[in-house]
């Protein structure tokens, strides 16, 4: 349930790649053999040994001769000790080496190879200590540098970043960085060594000079991928994402290896251009069919772009080649119920939860489809289990696992709070403030909102003081004391209460927002409408937008104000053509008037696919198809509606309305009687009168209808 990465680090895991084989055989205490000694016979049998040059004649300079002697029987040792896995031969070839470097002390030669058999065997401090003695008499030993840049490079891979009791100073990662600087001056034209160097910068963030050699190494190397791909991960991460991309945009397209594509299509999920991700994951795909990240990440576009068809197949390839992954199915699933085909998605579903009964991601989405189809005991059920899953009995979480636990606890309150199960909702929702943070929030919002809807608002305003006294800092739960406050009636208290809040500067923009929705909800239209606007003054993105548009259509269509509430609703839905609760809100609109009706079915449809259990959304689709005349579409919508907003007044009146325009009078009196009933119960704020009254006159009907027909006939006709 996380953001993906641009490409693989190539970080210290890049240079680590770049070392030799870990140490082959592990150091012992033994006595170490006689330096002369020859090998074994049965050693000998094992690999052919190395023909040893006779040993120079020249008298002059016997220690030449010894040191030339012994080097190649530390070369003999080596091979053996290689072929048999024995590791006492290692041990040999040291002694050998050492023997032949007291004949010849100086020789660079010797002391590389020394230096490089300690490193191989794992022995780092001889191998440091070896080399760095070398290069006091050949400071320019590139061979010496280069052992120390590997040596280096090992002990971060292996996360040992301390100061070396051989080193003369610094850190690992600086001794490292010294040490590639040191090798890139030798050999200028080492590509390899200019992609550590930049490598061990950006570590460091130092990405100046990181860019600096990865530049150098792509004047040297134009086509490494490499080069390419670490240079456009570093304008990436440095948050640069447009030259990231054209880094890769440089290279020809026909060039480009799939890595290298793959990398673009991600760069270009960060930028929010989905169809030029998409492309460039396919050619990824197409040149590495194997490669099942291109195929999952193109899959993943796909679907983030809402073109569900070719997102399921490419999925349903994945599957296919990988039958026993939890993950893809999942996947399958989400796309069916985004395509409304909920039991098909519920069965697949069902089917990675059989092959991972503890995935997270397959059991909220099963969970998510039970709802769907309204299976509320079943989703109960499972989220519970999800819950329990995700409980530790010490209460220690990390972030991650808090952040999955509170997902859960949300969901299990969330059907609880559709069934109107007070108690179980409250309970659920308490354990999601008692992790703390961000989740105490929403749990103190969400009890709250259980208990306005179930009409208990001294409880709502209890919770409320609660939240705040909990964190008296936090401005949002100060704003929705105020809101309840005003549930109870007290509204001067909660203007006033939010007013408080005002501090003239740039945090006042959220103040002026709440006060907007509370003087739109006691009908002050002027002081909402200045409200609103000073919100617009302080806001500065677009995107920000969004919700102040919705809120100045909502005060326009509550004062009957339909054309520029249109209008405002448009504009919001100019930012995000997507948003379900604007889409809604048209849609409703619109369908209610009666006019363009097949408009607004559309709108509303969308809003619906989109958050599927949202009781006000599907009263607002029933209630189109109703004016549509197409009565069992809408009836079955109702009937959704009531079921997940049990108290909402205005769903019980639509509901009442189906059922007296097909002939079921009693019916629909029972539905407008609960509607008055709902009305009574709630807040001031919340009630047209005008809407009230004509909702109680089709109930007075609707029973004067019933008397004479039961009058009529002697007895309760059935229905």
């Amino acid at each position: 349930m996380r953001i993906k990465t641009l490409a693989p680090s190539l970080g210290l895991s890049f240079a680590a790649s770049l070392l030799a084989a870990p140490a082959l055989y592990a150091q012992t205490q033994s006595a170490p053999a006689t330096p002369q000694s020859p090998p074994p016979a049965a050693a000998s049998a094992a690999v052919p040994p190395k023909t040893i040059p006779a040993t120079p004649t020249n008298a002059a300079d016997p220690a030449r001769a010894q040191s030339y002697y012994h080097a190649a029987l530390a070369e003999i040792y080596e091979e053996q000790a290689i072929a048999t896995g024995r590791p006492e031969f290692m041990r040999h070839a040291v002694e050998e080496y050492k023997t032949a470097l007291s004949a010849d002390p100086n020789s660079p030669q010797l002391n590389d190879e020394l230096a490089d058999l300690y490193f191989r065997t794992g022995q780092v401090r001889e191998a440091e200590a070896t080399a760095r003695g070398l290069l006091k008499t050949s400071p320019n030993d590139i061979d010496a540098h280069r052992l120390l840049g590997r040596l280096y490079l090992r002990q971060l891979s292996e996360a040992q970043n301390a100061v070396s009791s051989s080193s003369p100073s610094g850190n690992t990662l600086d001794q490292a960085i010294s040490e590639f600087q040191k090798i890139v001056t030798l050999d200028p034209k080492s590509v390899e060594d200019r992609m550590v160097l930049g490598q061990l910068f950006t570590v460091k963030h130092q990405n100046d000079k990181a860019e600096e050699q990865f530049k150098a190494a792509q004047d040297i190397d134009p086509d490494s991928e490499e080069v390419v791909l670490n240079l456009s991960r570093l304008y990436a991460e440095n948050g640069d994402l447009p030259h990231a991309a054209k880094v890769i945009e440089n290279v020809a397209e026909g060039e480009r290896t799939p890595k290298m594509e793959f990398a673009l299509g991600a760069v270009y999920d960060q930028l929010k251009r989905p169809k030029d991700a998409i492309a460039a994951y396919k050619r990824a795909a197409d040149m590495d069919p194997e490669d099942a990240r291109s195929l999952g990440s193109l899959a993943q576009a796909l679907l983030n772009d809402n073109q569900l068809d070719e997102a399921l197949k490419a999925y349903k390839q994945i599957a296919a080649a990988d039958p026993e992954d939890a993950g893809t199915l999942v996947h399958i699933s989400e796309i069916l119920r985004r395509q409304g085909k909920y039991d098909e998605a519920l069965a697949t579903v069902k089917r990675a939860v059989k092959k991972d009964p503890d995935s997270l991601e397959a059991g909220y989405n099963e969970g998510l489809l039970l709802d769907v189809l309204g299976r509320y005991d079943e989703s109960a059920q499972v989220y519970e289990h999800m819950v329990d899953l995700t409980s530790h009995a010490n209460g220690a979480y990390t972030s991650d696992e808090k952040n999955n636990r509170a997902i859960f606890l949300e969901r299990l309150g969330s059907v609880y709070h559709e069934q109107n199960k007070v108690d179980e909702a409250i309970a659920t929702y308490q354990k999601l403030i008692d992790l703390g943070g961000e989740s105490a929030l929403r749990g103190y919002q969400s009890e709250v909102d259980v208990y306005r809807d179930a009409r208990q608002y001294d409880k709502a305003i209890a919770v409320s003081r609660k939240a705040v006294e909990a964190d008296p800092k936090n401005r949002e739960l100060k704003l929705m004391l105020a809101g309840e406050l005003v549930d109870e009636g007290k509204d001067e208290d909660g203007i006033n209460m939010a007013k408080g809040m005002l501090t003239n500067s740039d945090k006042d923009r959220e103040v002026w927002i709440a006060l907007g929705q509370i003087y739109t909800r006691l009908r002050r239209w002027k002081d909402a409408e200045d409200a609103l606007n000073k919100a617009t003054s302080l806001t500065s993105k677009k995107e920000d937008n969004l919700y102040l548009f919705f809120l100045k259509g909502s005060l326009a269509e509550r004062q009957k104000h339909f054309e520029p509430a249109e209008q405002y609703f448009r504009q919001a839905l100019q930012i995000d053509p997507n948003n379900s609760m604007v889409l809604n809100y048209l849609g409703y609109m619109l369908a209610d008037k009666g006019s363009r009706l097949t408009e607004a079915l559309k709108m509303i449809r969308k809003a619906v696919e989109i958050e599927p259990m949202n009781g006000a959304y599907l009263d607002s689709l029933g209630w189109a198809y109703f004016k549509m005349g197409q009565y069992e579409l809408a009836e079955t919508n109702l009937r959704q509606a009531v079921e997940r907003t049990q108290t909402d007044p205005t769903v019980h009146d639509h509901l009442g309305d189906l059922y007296e325009k097909t002939g079921r009078i009693r019916l629909a009196a029972a539905q407008w009687e609960i509607s008055v009933n709902e009305f009574s119960k709630s807040a001031s704020a919340d009630i047209e009168p005008a809407e009230v009254a004509k909702v109680q006159k089709k109930l007075d009907t609707a029973r004067v209808r019933l008397a004479k027909q039961d009058n009529a006939t002697g007895a309760t006709k059935p229905e």
